[in-house]
């Protein structure tokens, strides 16, 4: 018998046994515990608030989504070109593999549906949605606009999915309660609380402008893109967009309403067209400006065509459009950028400058449909096309117009930096440039490529 033995001690096998016996007691300990809090609480603790249970009716129906695109291993970024391979490349073969990451929200699950920021998905071969409960499924693009920086998605091989309720957002006040659920920088289903800080905002962005955005005190970060504002019923009322690094506790969210009317379109598979007020002008710079006795930049309105919004809220030629729903215009790009979101049937409210006074008229934009775009671009830019097998040709030429360079025949290849291969594309084009001081088209004639210079 051993020294031990003797003594009534355990030989060293039996002592590290139970040693390793407390050691699983203890973490089954603490995984009841854990794992059990949530349950043991009772239904009318002071713990379950508001937060809590508005987190407990949504998260479900949040989603990650990982948007993975594939390159060409030739093709090189400059970063690449200067610093070398990036991390996320794949070892070997012919591909690079990027994967961004991103926030969604299931608003059907029935036909699992999920909205989500349409950067967040921008250029994907490959999405991936990452539910709560640990499943996984692939994810197709139903549509996506990047005016309203908003996408569907649809979830493949999956039904009867939770989803989220989305709020009527025509009653949102300033200072109530919202939560953000996201997964920033990976972390999945991380839940943020704030207020509404201010409704109504706009922000330009590189892409042209958001308007109408919610403004909150809850923090988003990278990863948050595309996931909800709740209220507190749980209710969906924003998508999460972007924030302001200037400074923190600032983020903005898409108002679920605006949301709605996009992802309706998108599923009806037709886009509305851009809205206009129906009016021609000019970006007052700052000899303009001076001229006028301005302080502040705008758009002077050089004509307005009858029958149109504007004309029906008195707008005049003269006068100078300093501001629309709040956002300072400084030039035509920002009026048409700040035009480009909104919806149909949406009002909006401009303040513009008229002699030594100032107005402000509320008016609802109508479309710029294909028509009335083809109409516009013939007066402002001076000439018209014809589509044909090898693409876009000059039609006719206003002899007096800012286009008399060209001549019938001309092939169109471009225009303001935009490839265009049909009439269509042509006047997606226009209806962005039409009130840009000047245009450059890439003009084909007898082979060879010419740049020409538009100044309506």
């Amino acid at each position: 018998m051993s020294v031990c033995s003797r003594h009534g001690a355990r030989p060293g096998w039996t002592r590290a046994l139970g040693f390793a016996a407390a050691i699983l007691f203890a973490v089954w300990a603490g995984l009841c515990c854990s794992g059990g809090a949530a349950r043991a609480v009772s239904p009318d603790s002071a713990r379950l608030t508001p937060v809590v249970r508005a987190v407990r009716a949504a998260a479900p129906a949040v989603v990650n989504i990982t948007s993975a695109r594939f390159a060409e291993r030739g093709r090189r970024s400059p970063l690449e070109r200067f610093f070398g391979p990036l991390p996320d490349q794949l070892e070997g073969g012919a591909r690079q593999k990027r994967v961004s990451l991103g926030s969604g929200v299931i608003v059907d699950g029935d036909r699992g549906l999920v909205l989500t920021n349409a950067h967040v998905v921008a250029g994907g071969d490959e999405i991936m949605i990452h539910l709560q409960d640990g499943r996984e499924f692939p994810a197709r693009i139903l549509g996506a606009e990047p005016d309203f920086d908003l996408a569907v998605l649809e979830i493949r091989g999956a039904s009867g999915l939770p989803s989220a309720r989305l709020a009527d957002t025509g009653d949102l006040m300033p200072g109530e309660t919202v939560i953000a659920i996201g997964n920033p920088f990976g972390f999945t289903h991380t839940v943020t609380t704030g207020v509404i800080s201010a409704l109504g905002r706009s922000l330009r962005n590189e892409g042209g402008m958001l308007t109408d955005l919610i403004q909150t005190d809850a923090a988003i970060n990278p990863g948050n893109s595309g996931g909800p504002l709740l209220d507190l019923d749980g209710r969906l009322i924003g998508i999460n967009t972007v924030l302001d690094a200037r400074g923190e506790g600032i983020g903005f969210a898409i108002p679920a309403g605006k949301a709605r009317r996009v992802m309706e379109d998108i599923m009806a598979g037709s886009r509305a067209a851009p809205l206009w007020l129906g009016l021609l002008g000019q970006d007052v710079d700052g000899r303009t400006a001076q001229a006028l006795g301005l302080d502040a930049a705008g758009v002077l309105v050089r004509e307005v065509v009858p029958g149109t919004p504007a004309a029906g809220a008195g707008i005049e030629t003269g006068d100078i459009l300093v501001r629309l729903n709040g956002m300072a215009l400084r030039d035509g790009r920002d009026l048409v950028n700040a035009l480009r979101n909104q919806t149909s049937g949406e009002r909006v409210r401009v303040v513009l400058r008229r002699a030594e006074t100032t107005r402000t008229l509320d008016l609802t934009p109508v479309p710029l449909d294909d028509a009335a775009a083809r109409r516009l671009l013939e007066r402002r830019w001076g000439f018209d096309v014809r589509e044909g097998k090898g693409g876009l040709a000059v039609a006719t030429v206003r002899p007096d117009g800012p286009a008399a360079f060209l001549r019938p025949g001309d092939g169109v290849a471009g225009a303001a930096g935009r490839r265009v291969r049909s009439l269509k594309e042509l006047l997606d084009v226009f209806r962005r440039e039409r009130l840009a001081p000047e245009s450059i088209l890439q003009i084909v004639r007898d082979g060879r490529v010419y740049q020409a210079r538009i100044v309506p």
